[in-house]
């Protein structure tokens, strides 16, 4: 989800600089709603739909599923499936954004010039790229947008993203809020996606408890597996705070609609950044220069102590453990009721 909304900004910018081009996106099926929302037909060149609104064409690939099993029938099926459904684009060129020797291999099956960074995250996926393009952005959306402008010819600038506008969504969105009853909403995700970058979740509900005593109507997301951990928030709060398992275009919906969104290194607080929503983001192993949030309005909680490791570990990072709710707190107070920079 983040490396999706990371790399949408540069795309914009390409559809927007080229809306006669067509740009066709390879994503895993339970991401597609960040481009295209349910029902959506397609896009007509050079018209820009609400519902799918940067790409002509969205290949689902299920990669994860296919590594699990490679030597399995459907995976080997749908694996030429998919082949042949990039030969038949006939593109110019395809730029793997993620850097990673499976987007690579993806990258190559469409028989066209690919593009990375010279230096990737994988560094063995650079051996697939035919242009590599030395990046000097500090922030992988910066380096996302070098990429890009390779690509267009074009120096390209930060945009806002577009992202699909699903009308039931809305409307359900709509609906949630109407109950706050005109008390700011503020979205908490307390949820990672491995241990060390997770936040206690006790200390979240902390927060919670501050911010409803502050007058806000909070929001707990569960992602997939991750309802035990906003259950705790809910009890904490008693019942105050709301649960919610939405889908991914219910959970675009009701981010465009909220005041704050307070999550750590996670794909919510990406969305948030990429809709232009206020976050507070709570960081640890993860380097904020690199994944922080980026185009909004924003506050990183993050200890000096804390050093840069990917490393998949169960238990939070040591300095991650050193922010307390109450800086948590303070840096909500601000974003949340500090006048906007003009």
């Amino acid at each position: 989800m983040g490396d999706i909304l990371h790399a949408l900004p540069a795309v914009t910018a390409l559809r927007m600089s080229h809306p006669d081009w067509v740009i066709d996106w390879v994503v895993e099926p339970k991401w597609c709603a960040l481009l295209s929302a349910v029902g959506a037909l397609g896009r007509d060149t050079g018209q820009p739909s609400p519902r799918q609104p940067v790409v002509d064409r969205v290949i689902p690939a299920s990669a994860k599923r296919w590594g699990k099993s490679p030597f399995a029938r459907r995976t080997i099926r749908e694996f030429m499936a998919l082949r042949r459904a990039m030969r038949q684009g006939r593109y110019d060129a395809a730029i793997d954004f993620q850097g990673a020797v499976r987007s690579a291999v993806f990258g190559r099956l469409a028989g066209c010039r690919l593009i990375g960074e010279a230096h990737p995250r994988e560094s063995v996926a650079r051996c697939l790229f035919t242009d590599r393009i030395a990046t000097r952005g500090a922030h992988v959306i910066e380096q996302d947008f070098e990429l890009a402008s390779a690509v267009a010819g074009d120096d390209l600038r930060p945009v806002p993203p577009w992202l699909p506008f699903e009308p039931g969504a809305e409307a359900w969105a709509d609906g949630l809020l109407a109950s706050a009853h005109g008390k700011r909403a503020v979205l908490i995700n307390p949820g990672a996606g491995w241990g060390a970058k997770r936040w206690p979740v006790e200390r979240f509900a902390i927060v919670a408890e501050g911010l409803i005593g502050r007058g806000c109507r909070v929001f707990v997301n569960a992602g997939p597996g991750e309802e035990p951990i906003a259950d705790v928030i809910v009890k904490q709060t008693k019942g105050v705070a709301t649960q919610l398992a939405p889908s991914l275009e219910n959970l675009i919906a009701l981010t465009r609609r909220v005041a704050l969104v307070i999550a750590g290194d996670t794909g919510p607080l990406h969305l948030a950044c990429a809709l232009e929503r206020p976050v507070v983001g709570i960081y640890g192993p993860t380097d904020p220069l690199r994944n922080g949030p980026f185009g909004t309005r924003f506050k990183v909680l993050r200890s000096p102590a804390s050093r840069r490791d990917h490393t998949r570990r169960k238990m939070p990072e040591a300095g991650l453990l050193t922010i307390q709710p109450a800086e948590v707190l303070g840096a909500a107070e601000e974003l949340l009721y500090a006048k906007a920079a003009s």
